[in-house]
């Protein structure tokens, strides 16, 4: 009986430690990574070759979370996700950054120059968001911006400006980033009018002539950044992956690259698996330091 009772004992001390061994989220190979991000077209490009670099290079297994801009954020403060690279900075995600800015850690920015505002085709005869007041124009914008999702920051501002220029005549037409895109392609091959809540890098900048209405009352501000966003904790329990997170950088460029493979035909995957094996030298620069 007392060796029976010896053998269930150490049993249960292999399984206690093969079951603990398997929980450790520092053994590099083992980590699970959940990254989230929103369906804009930039974000899905830089958070699908983020994923791809994880899984390649570092041997860690990712879960995407799509979500909205605030769950986004709300996810990485409440540690339910390791961490986003789709931080808009110091105003598209300002209202978020004042919320939950305590509860995350900030890697800085992963991106410089990015703008949003609203846009237009070049062939419009406008140039500020000013002339949305003008009734021929109103008339023949039938009084709409095509918008993205809800609670996105562009939409926040987006609502301001309606307020700031006085276009309450104006409805704000809530869709997706996809929607949108797919409206301002139609509307541009006809060569019709239509006004879109537009930001850079988007592939559509270099798919289509288009421009930003001049913003006078600067409601979308300046130039921007998007920031890796992690949970605290991240650095002890997954060295490795906040070593990358906050290595990662990359410019507008080499976004757009991704996106028009996207846009093209490619899955997101096959997109940041393309980039990432003709990019090795940048790539390495993202790892380097991580043994």
């Amino acid at each position: 009986m007392n060796k029976m009772k010896k053998g269930i004992s150490l049993l249960l001390l292999v399984v206690l430690a093969i079951a603990v061994a398997g929980c450790s989220g520092t053994t590099g190979n083992k980590d699970t990574v959940k990254l989230a991000y929103v369906a804009w077209d930039s974000e899905i490009a830089s958070s699908y070759v983020v994923k791809e670099v994880l899984e390649s290079k570092l041997g860690a297994s990712v879960e995407m979370l799509q979500v909205d801009a605030g769950p986004m954020w709300a996810g990485v403060a409440d540690g339910s996700a390791d961490g986003m690279v789709a931080a808009w900075l110091p105003s598209t995600h300002a209202s978020y950054f004042e919320k939950y800015g305590n509860e995350v850690e900030d890697l800085g920015a992963n991106l410089e120059g990015t703008k949003i505002g609203l846009a237009v085709p070049a062939y419009m005869n406008m140039t500020s968001i000013e002339d949305l007041t003008k009734a021929e124009n109103g008339t023949a914008l039938d009084h709409k911006i095509i918008g993205i999702e809800p609670g996105a920051g562009i939409m926040m501002a987006t609502e301001k400006a309606l307020e700031q220029y006085a276009l309450s005549d104006y409805t704000l037409v809530e869709s997706s980033s996809a929607a949108m895109a797919q409206e301002l392609q139609k509307a541009y091959d006809n060569n019709e009018s239509i006004v879109v809540t537009g930001w850079t890098p988007h592939w559509m900048f270099a798919n289509m002539d288009l421009k930003y209405l001049e913003d006078p009352k600067n409601v979308y501000g300046g130039d921007e950044q998007i920031h890796t966003m992690v949970r605290k904790g991240l650095k002890e329990d997954m060295p490795k992956v906040y070593k990358f997170l906050d290595q990662f950088e990359w410019t507008p460029e080499e976004m757009a690259e991704v996106m028009v493979k996207i846009q093209g035909g490619a899955s997101p995957e096959e997109a940041a698996k393309t980039w990432v094996e003709a990019n090795q030298d940048k790539v390495n620069t993202w790892i380097a330091g991580i043994e």
